[in-house]
């Protein structure tokens, strides 16, 4: 019989953590019956009840597994180091609030039955904000025009991936790892199957301004290289430039030395011109560093205080 494997990673999901899994586990039962099945928790530190509503959830039922992290390690390491735990024939990601469609379980099953070893979901509408989706919608057509590879846009990691596949994940060793940039550069042909983003059934939302910040920059250092080159052409032009005008202003001082004012103006505008560039691509080139400096200490995806049913 073979096994399907649902990741679920939470952090601070007490209302919906408990709905979820009778939810999942209902899906399982009325369409997949034929398949077996374990259902992971990897919790990110919470600190309300998660941990021990998805204990009591793990007594009840020993298909239902927990990993329980030391300290909340982000939305990109955890999901995948739950992946990689994975023991099942095909393994399917899934959001803990509700907003991944649970129906479409089945749905991914029968595509990967048809010989797909990635089958994902791809929102091409969503309850959510309509400022945040727009903005995320310019990223995303940002990202894919500068990358090296073409980007899935609005894909958030909800699909299923096969062993073989989840396999290349364990091998790959990347300490920082963007499971949808993998998808796209190393994954095998995919069936794509357009779905509506729900609102959060319940609960706060745990992303702010920072852990955007902080997933979009690990995307766009990973997959581009478009921040160094413009550093390096602008760079370039601007020193030309700066030749130029300085081999100007310097005939105009020899022809006219008692009459040509140099001003300082140009001073000024020089200065703040050339430092506010500089600023910025330091700060660029130090987000590219922030992420080779990751991945050359290499140290885990996560580290475990507890794994219950493994």
């Amino acid at each position: 019989m073979k096994k399907i494997s649902i990741v679920v990673p939470t952090y601070n999901e007490e209302e919906n953590v408990k709905p979820l899994s009778e939810a999942i586990i209902n899906e399982l039962q009325t369409h997949c019956s034929n398949y077996d099945y374990e259902l992971i928790f990897i919790d990110n530190n919470s600190k309300d009840n998660t941990r021990s509503i998805i204990r009591s959830l793990c007594q009840d039922n020993h298909k239902i597994k927990a990993i329980f992290n030391t300290k909340n390690f982000g939305q990109a390491n955890s999901p995948f180091y739950g992946i990689l735990s994975s023991t099942g024939d095909c393994t399917i990601l899934i959001c803990a609030d509700f907003q991944d469609p649970i129906e479409m379980i089945h749905t991914f099953v029968a595509e990967w039955e048809n010989g797909y070893k990635i089958v994902i979901g791809r929102k091409t509408t969503s309850k959510e904000n309509k400022l945040m989706y727009t903005l995320r919608s310019m990223y995303y057509k940002l990202l894919n025009k500068f990358s090296d590879f073409e980007q899935i846009e609005h894909f958030t990691g909800f699909g299923l991936y096969d062993s073989s596949f989840v396999q290349t994940l364990r091998e790959l060793k990347d300490p920082t790892p963007f499971l949808r940039g993998i998808v796209a550069e190393l994954g095998p042909e995919r069936k794509e199957i357009p779905y509506t983003q729900q609102e959060r059934r319940a609960g706060k939302t745990k992303n702010n301004f920072f852990r955007l910040y902080d997933l979009a920059m690990l995307s766009f250092t990973s997959y581009t290289t478009i921040g160094l080159r413009i550093a390096t052409f602008t760079g370039f032009i601007f020193s030309i430039l700066s030749l130029v005008v300085a081999f100007i202003y310097l005939i105009l001082k020899i022809i006219n030395w008692y009459t040509f004012p140099m001003g300082q103006a140009p001073i000024l505008l020089g200065v703040f011109v050339f430092g506010s560039l500089q600023l910025f691509f330091i700060g660029l080139i130090g987000e590219y560093i922030i992420a080779m400096n990751k991945r050359l200490m290499n140290r885990p995806l996560v580290v475990e205080e507890e794994k219950i049913n493994f």
